[in-house]
């Protein structure tokens, strides 16, 4: 441990280096060996392929759509070579969808892909889904804990089954691709994607990496056969090294330590045979990842030996500056080999088939995209495979949440469990007693498994939406009631009798990637609830163990305070039961199972220390990596440190932020018949007699807009609701405005109106001031004296008209006014 401290202190002892040093020395970096051999056969069939391929087929194979914005009409017409079903993308938008449908779904677009009236070759597509944590986008699907409690297990062989039951799962509906693993070593935990990581360690993450790919795809003779599938190594490189944990951010590291450190995990994901490397968002000293031909094409290809799939990720390209989601020949000639574009797709293909024949991407390098994805296709055997819902396993409902997968799911979630505080040795409870289970997160699947569960942020789910899982309560009831005690479920922990003891489960609500960007390591919801329902049984004399749900560690000293023990759950996803399986003993007082999981990530003393990791110069952390107690262990806590914490709400006067309701505020879709309906996750919405549909899309990153459509049917709304009032008396009486960004597709038949005021703002509707062109984005700007009606009690702003539009809706906040700001009409 420390020469690990040691190496990872100089590694990051003066990381900063000037923007003009992003250019990579691949002869710096370590070799990696597949232990797939070349393959002369293979590569003559796909040379022979590729000649009697036009320019247009071979483009095709090097575009991913989104299953929504594609039909199987235009697989067959643009040769389309794989798809994908993003977060919460769903059949028919129906998230508990069956086997049957999603098997459907797939077989309508493989055999568009290889229909005999096809010109050119017959080539089968992939389907490639987000099975990060288990076949989390499929309901019924085990939810394996998310990374950062495997991180903590320290168990590669697990790893490993995990990886091949997700594979199981995912091919009985039909599909050939994961994307997972994460390999981000994430060195500052406000990113919004800390949990995705298995650890600050870049050793911890490398010793996992092998183990992953091997359960998903299998090694030696049963590589990528019939109960396997494509892995993908993800996100290459430096995503969890940005400045200020901002995602999609730069990374400003050395080059050693973007060696050393985040690409720690890619030679033993070559090693293992991974066939996908998916590229980051992120930018290295300036510098967009999907650019930087030194590092796909250089390091990963040339110098690791890669000779699979080097993917995009989700309109990633179009960041890259000189570039759109519908043109981005700069990607294409860095090395990106398949192209993540769900909407914009056909604007690519039409313009890399132009810019092949112009020579501005030679044609060996389209060459080299299209032969890397045949050689990977034949790998997999697709070739050979007929039907998607012919295929072994597919349609076997029977293998997805099996009972086989859910106790390896249990067995994960008892090793992930870190032991934080135990001082009155509380721990383990005896379950004859009576015990009272507290806390908003005691009973909530959606708060256990997180994000990437079903839709995208996993915010928009009830415990009915995970048939076969257990909740946290449900695992401790059971557990209770079979020893013959009894347990008692209180969220507020309110009780008649009092408790032997209590456990209260509290801690973050679901969110994903930026999403969950922080200015700090604080908890923000449930801090205040959870720490009064802590010091309340407290004062009552109840002994209480806390447990906490998170993505990451958090500075929770006020909670450690209160609490007799406190246990660190992360996010254990399906399989609650396992945390009762650890909390609770046997009968004869001994544990059923102890305490194993040791922290993956450095705790912090204080809401504003991070960066922080093992090595770092003045490291000094509440509780340090590696650390966690077992039972019978003497060391204690003692009384922890408390400082202040800050509210991080959003600026004042924001209300809709990158595509979620902000200051209490949250977006609904309504009619006359169901006013108020919310809008969460990525789903698209549609209400009423299809009077409106609302679904999330990209404007200036990964759904961060919304686009809405009327019918005209009827009278319906978009609108940002808040339970709470908000006075803006104060801003009406100023020089403030009410800014609106939209982008209009159609102009509205009838007028549009905004309104705002109290819940039923309908009295204040102002015709909204549209101008320009169709197609830009425009921000309208209304003064709030302008609307009249009481200001101070603000509940409601709505956007609503009963005829035929089509418009897309950015952000909505209060901003200063500016010269010929005026109330319209």
């Amino acid at each position: 441990m420390r020469f690990r401290q040691l190496l990872l202190g100089a590694l990051c002892a003066g990381i900063t280096l000037p923007v003009s040093a992003q250019q990579a020395h691949p002869e710096l970096w370590p070799a990696a060996h597949s232990p797939l051999a070349p393959d002369a056969k293979m590569e003559a069939r796909i040379t022979a392929m590729l000649g009697r391929m036009s320019i247009e087929e071979k483009v095709g194979q090097t575009l991913q759509p989104e299953m929504k914005f594609l039909t199987p009409a235009d697989v067959a017409k643009y040769h389309i070579g794989s798809i994908e079903n993003g977060g919460g993308s769903v059949p028919g938008g129906n998230k508990h969808a069956g086997l049957a449908d999603w098997l459907k779904v797939i077989d309508g677009f493989w055999r568009a892909s290889v229909d005999p009236a096809n010109k050119g070759e017959r080539i089968p597509l992939m389907w490639a889904s987000d099975a990060v944590h288990g076949h989390n986008n499929v309901f019924g699907a085990t939810i394996f804990p998310h990374n950062i409690g495997l991180g903590a297990a320290r168990d590669p062989r697990l790893i490993e089954r995990i990886g091949r039951a997700t594979a199981e799962e995912v091919r009985a509906t039909g599909m050939d691709w994961s994307f997972a693993p994460v390999l981000a070593v994430v060195r500052d935990d406000r990113w919004g994607r800390t949990y995705e990581s298995y650890s600050e360690d870049p050793a911890l993450v490398a010793s996992y990496a092998g183990a992953m790919v091997r359960g998903l795809q299998g090694s030696g003779k049963t590589f990528l056969d019939r109960d396997h599938v494509v892995a993908s190594a993800k996100h290459f490189l430096g995503d969890g090294g940005t400045d200020g944990g901002r995602d999609q951010g730069d990374n400003r590291a050395s080059e050693a330590a973007l060696r050393d450190i985040h690409g720690a995990g890619y030679p033993p994901a070559i090693d293992a045979g991974v066939q996908v490397v998916m590229v980051s968002f992120s930018s290295w000293q300036g510098q967009k990842m999907h650019a930087n031909a030194s590092l796909i094409t250089d390091v990963l290809k040339r110098r690791m030996g890669f000779d699979g799939i080097a993917m995009g990720d989700w309109n990633a390209h179009g960041q890259v500056p000189g570039c759109t989601n519908g043109d981005c020949p700069i990607s294409t000639n860095a090395g990106i080999d398949v192209y993540d574009v769900p909407e914009d797709w056909k604007a690519l293909f039409e313009n890399s088939v132009r810019e092949v024949k112009a020579g501005t991407i030679p044609l060996a390098r389209l060459d080299d995209q299209v032969r890397r994805v045949l050689r990977v296709k034949l790998r997999a055997g697709l070739f050979d495979e007929g039907l998607p819902s012919t295929r072994p396993h597919a349609g076997d409902t029977s293998l997805l949440g099996s009972p086989a997968h859910r106790a390896v799911a249990r067995e994960a979630v008892r090793k992930s469990l870190v032991l934080l505080k135990n001082d009155a040795g509380l721990l383990p409870l005896n379950p004859r007693q009576h015990i009272l289970v507290a806390g908003a997160g005691a009973d909530s699947i959606m708060k256990q498994t997180g994000g990437w569960s079903l839709s995208w942020q996993g915010n928009d789910n009830a415990n009915t939406d995970f048939p076969g899982a257990t909740s946290i309560w449900g695992g401790i009831e059971a557990a209770v009631r079979a020893a013959g005690g009894t347990a008692t479920l209180s969220p507020d922990g309110g009780f008649t009798a009092k408790p032997d003891a209590a456990i209260v489960v509290f801690g973050e609500n679901p969110y994903a990637e930026f999403q969950g960007d922080q200015a700090d390591v604080a908890l923000h919801s449930e801090n205040a609830e959870s720490l009064a329902l802590l010091r309340k049984l407290k004062a009552a004399g109840v002994p209480t163990v806390a447990v906490l749900i998170s993505g990451r560690p958090l500075y929770l000293n006020p909670q450690i305070n209160a609490a007799d023990a406190f246990v660190a759950a992360w996010l254990p996803g399906s399989e609650g039961a396992g945390v009762a399986d650890v909390l609770l003993a046997k009968a004869n007082g001994r544990p059923n199972f102890d305490f194993a999981g040791k922290l993956s990530f450095s705790w912090p003393r204080s809401p504003d220390q991070t960066p922080l990791n093992v090595g770092d110069p003045g490291y000094d952390p509440q509780f340090a990596y590696g650390y966690g107690l077992r039972y019978g262990d003497t060391a204690k806590v003692g009384l922890l440190r408390e400082v202040a914490i800050a509210s991080p709400a959003a600026e004042r006067g924001v209300f809709l932020k990158d595509g979620i309701g902000v200051n209490g505020f949250a977006l609904s879709i309504g009619d006359a018949q169901a006013p108020r309906i919310a809008a969460v996750g990525s789903r698209m919405a549609t209400y009423g007699k299809e009077a409106l549909t609302l679904r999330q899309i990209d404007r200036n990153r990964q759904q961060d807009a919304w686009a809405a459509r009327w019918s005209g049917a009827e009278p319906a709304w978009i609108e940002l609701y808040s339970p709470t009032p908000v006075d803006l008396a104060r801003e009406a009486n100023g020089a403030m405005v009410l800014t609106v960004a939209l982008r209009m597709v159609q102009m509205p038949a009838h007028r549009l109106e905004i309104s705002m005021g109290g819940a039923a703002p309908a009295a204040s509707a102002l015709a909204a001031p549209l101008t320009g062109p169709t197609g830009q984005w425009q921000t309208l700007r209304i003064p709030l004296r302008c609307f009249g009606g009481d200001l101070a009690k603000v509940q409601s702003i709505r956007l609503s008209t009963d005829g035929a539009a089509a418009f897309d809706l950015g952000n909505i906040a209060v901003q200063e006014t500016r010269a010929g700001d005026r109330c319209p009409g």
